[in-house]
Order: structure tokens, then C-alpha cells, then sequence
């Protein structure tokens, strides 16, 4: 079990960046969260085995083609016991 926060910046708010990390995670069976920041920035929590954590990691640098994503800073966290991925507000 791997869990991580990234921090995805650039124009990656109001280009359906949410939406479309929730499928992802979906697909690669990925547990977390997902929410804008104040700040610009979209924040991730993913949970899970670690090759689809790091898959989903993987594809936040380059987000959906209307995202511009100009960093990902990833940090370990704790697991919280999330077996299902949501958009926060």
C-alpha cells in the first residue's frame, strides 16, 4: 500500500482537471481525493498499490490536453483507508 499528496500546478483549474484525474484514478482501481486549491493549484490524495499510484502520479504531469501542468510536487503521506476516489469542494 503506497498513499502520496501531488500538488499539480499551472492552468490546471477550470479545464476539467478533477474530473478527468477521478476517471483515471478509477480506471487503475486508485483510492483518494481530489480538489482545487485557493492558490491555482489542484491537490491529490492517492491510495493504493503502488504501480497504479504511481501510474496516476504519472499522468498528472501531463493532466487532460486542456491542462497546462508546469510542476508536480509529490510528497508521502498516510494512508487513510480510501477504497473509492471523489472530487472534494
Amino acid at each position: 500500500m503506497k498513499a502520496v499528496q501531488a500538488r499539480v500546478s499551472g492552468r490546471v483549474q477550470g479545464v476539467s482537471f478533477r474530473w478527468y484525474a477521478e476517471e483515471k484514478a478509477r480506471s487503475l482501481g486508485v483510492g483518494g481525493w481530489v480538489r482545487n486549491e485557493p492558490d491555482g493549484s489542484v491537490l491529490v490524495h492517492a491510495e493504493g498499490e503502488a504501480e497504479a499510484v504511481d501510474a496516476l502520479v504519472a499522468w498528472c504531469h501531463d493532466g487532460p490536453t486542456s491542462a497546462r501542468v508546469s510542476g508536480v510536487a509529490v510528497r508521502e503521506t498516510s494512508p487513510t483507508g480510501a477504497t473509492t476516489f471523489e472530487t472534494r469542494y
